[in-house]
């Protein structure tokens, strides 16, 4: 009797999923972890793994309601008597391709080397597979990169265990678990340009029978998961589809493509039906309803995005935020700057910055009321002796948070040097996860994109953090006396849960005060 497949337990609530759709086919001779259907629950919609490989003999039925433990398929082993046609195919194709490669002079130097995603962090419980750097059948070599990895918080490469012949088995896009099959490396004896070369040649009557039956594959016009959602959403039928993926599998460009053409196939057939409805309208009418193209976008949200929208949440709902203002006249500031940038930057090599002197600040004052550093954990709240400030960093990728330590002891040039390296690996996705992690307050600038005055959210588990803005010159009473002044608004947004309204205030206006008169950053006073 065949393994049976059932229904995973996907979260504490849950106690019923719908079968929304089959990936393969009654019969089809499937891999270890390879992706049979696709359940959907009323929070989330998740693939259910092959828990070894065999021949699929389906048991639920698309759009059933299936309660959790209930069977779905059943895994029966290859060799089994019973077994469909397509088990015998692919046995065939099998050892079709082992013939190919001993008369092309490719003789297998081992067990294929299954490549799978490493662990990676902590926290870290799944990973997208962004994009590949080689192709499937391409010659590998040791340790060489094969594809860039995604996960919330940092892209890093998957390198080669071994030298061989690349087998590609996740698809860009995919979401994979810690430990998921990414790929496997067929170790060959003489590489495999030879393979190719003998495939390359014209084949001959016998040999196009397997390149028939691979077309013809379980793969031949299956959606990918991503491809599935959007066909499904816009209502399109995938047996309409010629997939370009491996094996004619549908790919999510197919699915994007097929999306826009799809409304044109409509418009364009029915012509002579709309031709009588359109001289009954008024002129008037038919050239108001031409509002020209009304084309749509979807693009599957990254691990980062995902990871971003459920924090900012749970922020919003597990935290008492307040949100507290105050003003900076930063003329003191700007006039040392512009007094002193040239010798700062010959010195240090570094040009002066804002960054630098509201880290300063925020630091000195953060000493003086360590709420404002604190956090919680569980029934704790626990207090830092140190300063690790979070700086927001816009990238490719999304809103990034890398971390100066220790801040309290770097003077200004080591602060802007520390600010600069971070961002430019955030721009380069070189971030690590050691460097996103730990920070013990934040500091955010959106006056950069002329952001006049904002409320930022908490960087959880943090307590605090520091909004800066656009500066711009208003007039002000200085001494009695109406001045113009290039003045910002300052934000900071705090967990009340720690942070009274006293302690909130005071911070904030202590870096008004270290801002407003510079000379007390060099002096501590």
């Amino acid at each position: 009797m065949g393994l049976e497949i059932k229904v995973p337990t996907v979260g504490e609530s849950i106690t019923e999923v719908t079968l929304s759709q089959w990936l393969k086919k009654d019969g089809d001779y499937v891999e270890m972890d390879e992706n049979l259907a696709e359940l959907e629950s009323d929070k989330a919609t998740f693939e259910l793994p092959s828990e070894k490989a065999g021949i699929l003999r389906i048991v639920a039925q698309e759009g059933d309601t299936l309660e959790i433990g209930a069977v779905v398929c059943t895994i029966e082993d290859a060799n089994e008597e019973g077994s469909s046609k397509k088990g015998d195919n692919k046995k065939e194709e099998v050892k079709e391709d082992a013939n190919e490669a001993s008369s092309s002079g490719d003789e297998p130097a081992g067990e294929p080397i299954e490549i799978k995603v490493p662990t990676v962090g902590e926290s870290i419980t799944e990973v997208t597979l962004s994009k590949w750097l080689k192709q499937d059948g391409d010659h590998v070599e040791m340790d060489e990169d094969l594809a860039e990895l995604e996960s919330d918080k940092a892209t890093f490469e998957l390198p080669a265990e071994a030298a061989g012949t690349l087998r590609i088995i996740a698809q860009e896009g995919d979401t994979l678990e810690i430990g998921a099959l990414v790929c496997k490396i067929e170790p060959t004896g003489k590489g495999s340009s030879s393979k190719k070369a003998s495939s390359a040649e014209a084949p001959s009557k016998d040999s196009a029978t397997p390149a028939e039956e691979k077309e013809d594959s379980y793969a031949a016009g299956t959606p990918s998961p991503a491809a599935a959602k959007i066909l499904k959403e816009k209502g399109i039928d995938p047996t309409n589809i010629k997939g370009t993926g491996k094996d004619g599998r549908i790919t999510k460009e197919d699915a994007l493509k097929a999306e826009k053409s799809a409304p044109k196939k409509e418009t364009t057939t029915p012509a002579a039906a709309t031709a009588p409805k359109a001289e009954s309208k008024p002129s008037s009418a038919v050239k108001t309803s031409a509002t020209g193209e009304r084309n749509e976008r979807r693009e599957k949200m990254s691990s980062l995005r995902k990871t971003i929208a459920k924090r900012l949440v749970a922020v919003k709902n597990e935290t008492a935020m307040l949100t507290t203002f105050n003003e900076v006249d930063m003329k003191p500031i700007m006039d040392l700057r512009n007094k002193y940038k040239d010798k700062f930057k010959d010195k240090f090599g570094i040009g002066l910055g804002f960054m630098s002197f509201f880290t300063k600040a925020v630091t000195m004052a953060l000493q003086e009321w360590p709420a404002v550093n604190a956090r919680i954990e569980e029934n704790e709240i626990v207090y830092s002796d140190f300063v690790d400030v979070s700086v927001a960093v816009s990238s490719p990728r999304g809103l990034v948070v890398p971390v100066v330590r220790n801040a309290e002891s770097l003077p200004l040039d080591g602060i802007e040097k520390a600010i600069k390296e971070l961002a430019t690996k955030a721009r380069d996705n070189k971030l690590t996860i050691e460097e996103m992690t730990g920070g013990t307050f934040t500091i955010t600038n959106g006056g950069v994109f002329g952001s006049m005055m904002s409320t930022p959210i908490i960087n959880a588990p943090q307590s605090a953090i520091l909004g800066m803005h656009n500066i711009v010159e208003r007039p002000v009473a200085v001494n009695g006396e109406v001045v113009i002044r290039p003045m910002m608004y300052i934000a900071l947004s705090y967990d009340h849960r720690i942070v009274d309204g006293r302690e909130s205030v005071s911070f904030l206006v202590r870096v008004k005060e270290l801002l407003e008169d510079p000379a007390r950053l060099l002096l501590g006073v």
